[in-house]
């Protein structure tokens, strides 16, 4: 499973980048304002640092809008996937855009069916977004296997990219169902690391070592 860091804080993407944990990038309107920097500006650090797919989003709400921004975006750099939303005018620009050999990543899906019309408008990713469906008490990984097992009866090649993870048990479930894509805060992607009995079993053998008196340097 490809991991894509959901940020665009450049010195964490930088800080996962060099552990070679990054697969590519994920942003949108709300990222790019906590940031506090200017859209074009950062994507194009964010596309230089890494070597995947980095999403940007559209903002506008008509195609014909859309297009152009997305035409706009895909200027930034080669590795530029436009995002945009899961609405018929998204779809629409899904469509124009791919055509046109641009990567688009198609979010704020919500059911299989909406997944069913992305691959069926060419899209690149799609984005399911699970912690929001959790928000309502619908299971979001459901959301996963559902369209995982749609496009592998259709063999479809757009790429399940699961998104609004909230914890570490999203990422395993997520590897587990066979998501090809998880896009996750930084904070959680490092957090995949930690384990109690790690931290209990290092004191341990500090405490052992201390009493040896012995130094490796």
């Amino acid at each position: 499973m490809k991991f894509f860091v959901d940020t665009a804080d450049v010195a964490a993407i930088a800080e996962l980048n060099d552990l070679g944990m990054v697969d590519g990038v994920t942003t949108n309107p709300s990222l790019i304002m906590k940031s506090g920097r200017d859209i074009i500006e950062v994507t194009k650090e964010i596309c230089d640092l890494v070597e995947g797919p980095v999403s940007a989003e559209v903002v506008a709400l008509e195609a014909d809008e859309m297009i152009a921004e997305g035409r706009k975006l895909a200027e930034i750099a080669e590795n530029i996937c436009v995002k945009v939303p899961l609405t018929w005018a998204g779809l629409k620009t899904c469509k124009t855009l791919s055509d046109a050999g641009t990567k688009v990543n198609v979010t704020l899906c919500f059911s299989a069916n909406q997944a069913l019309l992305a691959a069926k408008a060419g899209a690149t990713f799609i984005s399911p977004f699970i912690g929001r469906l959790d928000d309502i008490n619908v299971d979001g990984l459901d959301l996963i296997a559902d369209i995982r097992t749609i496009y592998d009866n259709y063999a479809f090649e757009t790429e399940i990219l699961a998104a609004s993870i909230r914890s570490v048990n999203h990422m395993k479930d997520c590897a587990l169902i066979g998501a090809d894509v998880c896009t996750a805060p930084p904070g959680v992607i490092k957090k995949m690391a930690d384990h109690p009995l790690t931290k209990s079993g290092l004191d341990a053998f500090m405490a052992d070592w201390a009493k040896t008196g012995q130094k490796i340097l």
